[in-house]
């Protein structure tokens, strides 16, 4: 269905203010606003929140933590021992990990709030329940910035897949086979072959066999290191629940899943408020656009190892993956999202959204061209510069500069998770954006490589190739290659004044 637009007034936010309470947030307040045209307030009303939800340090009066067992609420490693009456292995949902930390921005810190995290920030992950420490699952801290970008680059990409889907269905309806090779924004995804099995109402089996990077049901999955979460809302939901033992109602109900005590320790409106926040933040940039505005003093010199290094890495195919720039077509973000299979159908609960208020009658949406809050930066002859906002081509399209494909890659052995939880292949993981790749170190998704140097030589599989190119230029190149990587960088306007 069409997304509704909001045109939004220039606003920056100011600090949350992390005190002893934190008033939650009620979507049916969010929804009176939409209803009555104000949209843009809704937003705005809903960032705000959740910039002040993400720096707050959470207290056991608000349901932070969990009953780990031993007298413990948080602990840095899996405890599938604790299985007695209400301890860590008889949460649910099942717990991975956690809970670890009382603040969001605890971890998503690095270089300034909201960003990635550093070895000390590692999360450890049992979800097997297996007790074995040498089939744990380690993962490094990702930044949270301009979230929006992925998910509306999924959404599309899933609909253009699903088209093609349809297309072939209806190709081997009449014809009795079809085979398609399915494209989306340039990026194959292997082939689907169908074949019809009834002509009178017709009916054709799918064979998904030959998919590459994605799921048998086209829906890219563009978060988390196994691409496993669909959207921003189902990834902080998660995230609240492993990291922080914040169980949202949506999660859970109303009950204690995790025996703290304590229920409904996220409304609905909270996790609103957080996935509009996520959405909203300003975007990675590069020291060259920086440089263009007079932020960033960049040589002469620098600026054209930084053109030679952008130069070597699509000669290496390191672009292939991790692809440079979508164009979005649509650059209004909704939440929830009006593309199927974006939106729960049934929260986690098993309760109907709609029956909490959540629903595409009263979306909130914003506009990623225009509307980001943040990085709203003032020119010298007065204008502004909507530094955090997604750029636009030259007709108003938007340009997303994600570098990646969104699709799930064999990176070798080396890289390989010592279990398979999800399924999804043990040595299979999402191309990470290298959005900001400069400002995010360390690297990998355990933070073994402590140099982008290091984590391009540990890729191996898919990889192998560019990896290759890459080990076997000159030092001189390699170095390029370096400088135009650590050009992709995080920046707070905030913290530049």
């Amino acid at each position: 269905m069409p997304y509704a637009l909001c045109a939004l007034a220039l606003c920056v936010t100011g600090n949350a203010n992390a005190g002893e309470t934190l008033d939650k947030v009620d979507q049916a307040d969010l929804n009176d606003l939409v209803a009555n045209g104000q949209c843009n307030a809704a937003f705005l009303q809903a960032f705000e929140a959740g910039d002040e939800l993400s720096e707050f340090d959470f207290t056991f009066y608000q349901g932070v933590g969990a009953n780990i067992g031993e007298g413990r609420r948080f602990t840095r490693f899996p405890r599938a021992d604790l299985d007695g009456d209400h301890e860590w292995a008889t949460h649910f949902p099942k717990r991975e990990g956690g809970a670890n930390a009382t603040s969001c921005i605890s971890c998503h810190s690095a270089p300034f709030a909201n960003g990635a995290g550093g070895v000390a920030m590692n999360v450890v992950l049992d979800p097997d329940h297996t007790g074995d420490p040498s089939q744990y699952l380690e993962r490094n801290t990702t930044s949270l910035f301009a979230l929006s970008i992925p998910q509306r680059l999924a959404e599309e990409m899933s609909v253009e897949l699903s088209l093609q889907r349809e297309d072939a269905r209806q190709l081997a309806c009449s014809k009795g086979a079809a085979t398609v090779g399915l494209v989306a924004k340039e990026v194959g995804f292997g082939t689907l072959s169908l074949t019809r099995t009834n002509t009178e109402p017709c009916e054709v089996e799918t064979d998904t066999s030959q998919l590459a990077g994605i799921d048998a049901d086209l829906v890219v999955r563009p978060f988390g290191w196994k691409g496993n979460h669909t959207t921003i809302r189902s990834f902080s939901r998660d995230a609240a629940h492993n990291e922080l033992g914040l169980q949202a109602t949506e999660l859970v109900g109303a009950q204690d899943g995790d025996y703290d005590g304590v229920i409904h320790e996220l409304s609905v409106g909270d996790v609103t408020a957080l996935t509009l926040y996520m959405a909203a933040l300003e975007r990675p940039v590069s020291t060259v656009e920086l440089a263009e505005f007079g932020l960033f003093d960049l040589t002469d010199v620098k600026s054209a190892a930084i053109a030679a290094g952008e130069h070597l890495f699509t000669t290496a195919g390191c672009n292939s993956c991790h692809v440079p720039s979508m164009t979005v077509a649509n650059p209004t973000f909704s939440e929830p999202s009006g593309v199927a299979g974006y939106a729960d159908i049934l929260f986690p609960d098993g309760s109907n959204p709609g029956a909490h208020g959540l629903g595409s009658d009263t979306a909130i949406t914003f506009d990623m061209r225009l509307d980001v809050p943040n990085n709203q930066v003032l020119l010298e002859d007065g204008g502004v510069y909507h530094l955090g906002a997604l750029e636009t081509d030259a007709k108003g399209n938007g340009r997303a500069r994600w570098f990646s494909d969104f699709k799930r890659h064999d990176m070798g052995p080396a890289l390989s998770d010592p279990s398979n939880p999800l399924g999804v292949g043990a040595a299979m993981f999402l191309t990470r954006s290298l959005a900001g790749v400069g400002s995010t170190g360390p690297w990998l998704h355990d933070g073994r490589a402590t140099t982008l140097d290091e984590a391009i030589l540990a890729h191996g599989g898919d990889a192998a190739a560019s990896r290759h190119a890459y080990a076997t230029m000159s030092e001189a190149d390699a170095a390029r290659i370096m400088t135009y990587l650590e050009s992709l960088i995080l920046f707070s306007a905030d913290d530049a004044h």
